[in-house]
C-alpha cells in the first residue's frame, strides 16, 4: 500500500528545542496535520502532509508518531526521520512557507506483534520559536483496526 518512502522531511534540532507553546511577541504559524493511517498483517502505513497556514514562514517543525505498538526491528525511515523509541518516530517538516508551505511524509512500518488494533498519535512537538495559537489541527489521536482501511485524520 505505501511501499514507497518520501523523504520530503529531516529531523531537526535547535535552540527552540521543545518550544511548542506560543512565544509573546514573536511570529505566528498555524501548522496543521493530515493524512492517513492503515493497519494490516502486522504492518502499518502512514501518510502525512504537514501545512503553514501563516501568518509567518516556520523554517524547520518536528511532529511526532507515537504509536501504542511497538515497532519491529529493522525498519528503514527516511533520512528525515529517527526512531525516539520503538514506539515513537519524530521527523522534521522542513521549512513551511506561510500559507502554502507543504511537506509529505509517508512510511511503511512493521508491528512487532500483530495486534488488532492501535492508536496513533500525531503532535508538533517543536517549530522553531514560532508559536501557534491554534495547536488543534496539529495534533490527532487516531485509532486504527487491522482491516488495511486507511483512517483519515
Amino acid at each position: 500500500m505505501l511501499g514507497v518512502v518520501l523523504a520530503a522531511v529531516t529531523v531537526g534540532v535547535g535552540s527552540g528545542a521543545g518550544a511548542v507553546g506560543p512565544v509573546a511577541g514573536g511570529p505566528e504559524a498555524d501548522l496543521s496535520h493530515h493524512g492517513h493511517v492503515s493497519l494490516w498483517d502486522g504492518r502499518v502505513g502512514v501518510w502525512l502532509v504537514s501545512e503553514n497556514h501563516g501568518p509567518s514562514d516556520v523554517s524547520q517543525a518536528t511532529v511526532r508518531l507515537a504509536f501504542s505498538e511497538p515497532m519491529a526491528g529493522g525498519r528503514e525511515l527516511p533520512p528525515a526521520c529517527l526512531w525516539s523509541s520503538d514506539r515513537v518516530v519524530s521527523c522534521r517538516t522542513g521549512a513551511l512557507r506561510a500559507a502554502g508551505g507543504v511537506g509529505e511524509l509517508a512510511l511503511d512500518l512493521r508491528t512487532a506483534a500483530l495486534p488488532e488494533e492501535m492508536t496513533v498519535e500525531v503532535a508538533t512537538v517543536w517549530r522553531d520559536g514560532v508559536s501557534d495559537r491554534n495547536p488543534r489541527n496539529d495534533r490527532h489521536r487516531v485509532l486504527v483496526l487491522a482491516t488495511g482501511d486507511p483512517y483519515v485524520f
